[in-house]
């Protein structure tokens, strides 16, 4: 995948380029960098492509964290509330 796919608006490469910037502000520029991917696109070769290129210059950078925490799975949704939530159990009157 070329670069000019991987990071359509050049917002990574921004990224690195800001001097002091910090781990949240990397989050919100990530959010907004796979919001702009074109369909078709897959997000995690995208990650990939970006860290073969920063990754190695940039080990300690905070968007080089995002960047590896972006590849992680996901954990399963916890399922929180319903019925039992809301409704109290007899031992609890």
């Amino acid at each position: 995948m070329e670069m000019s796919l991987a990071d359509p608006k050049g917002l990574v490469r921004e990224s690195y380029a800001i001097e002091g910037i910090k781990a949240s502000e990397c989050r919100s520029i990530f959010l907004d960098w796979a919001l702009s991917l074109k369909p078709g696109v897959e997000t995690a070769e995208a990650i990939r492509v970006l860290l073969s290129h920063y990754g190695p210059d940039w080990p300690d950078h905070p968007m080089t964290a995002v960047l590896t925490a972006g590849l992680t799975a996901p954990s399963a949704p916890v399922r929180r509330g319903g019925r039992s939530a809301r409704v109290p159990r007899s031992g609890d009157l």
